[in-house]
């Protein structure tokens, strides 16, 4: 339900939809690429297997904390922008301003 009590439309709906995609794949993307820049050392340096294991740890708790928070902040901002009665598109004004 929307915040004036109505149904949703199709096409907020669809926002949602896109939005929760987006937030999924970029978040996706930022904790492999953080993920592969502090394990990865690792393996193209050949570590012996303590550091290996201390890189790989490491580098896997960076990247959920990292997916977590991307999801969250993406979510967010997409709640807090179609929740202010501003328009969704950037450069675009609401007549009152």
């Amino acid at each position: 339900m929307t915040s004036d009590g109505g149904r949703r439309t199709q096409a907020e709906r669809d926002a949602i939809t896109v939005e929760i995609g987006y937030a999924l794949c970029s978040a996706v993307f930022a904790a492999a690429v953080l993920f592969g820049a502090v394990a990865g050392p690792a393996y193209v340096f050949g570590l012996a297997g303590g550091a290996r294991a201390t890189l790989t740890g490491v580098g896997a708790a960076l990247a959920v904390v990292v997916f977590v928070v991307r999801v969250v902040s993406v979510l967010m901002r997409f709640r807090s922008r179609s929740g202010s009665g501003q328009p969704g598109r950037p450069g675009r004004t609401s007549p009152g301003s």
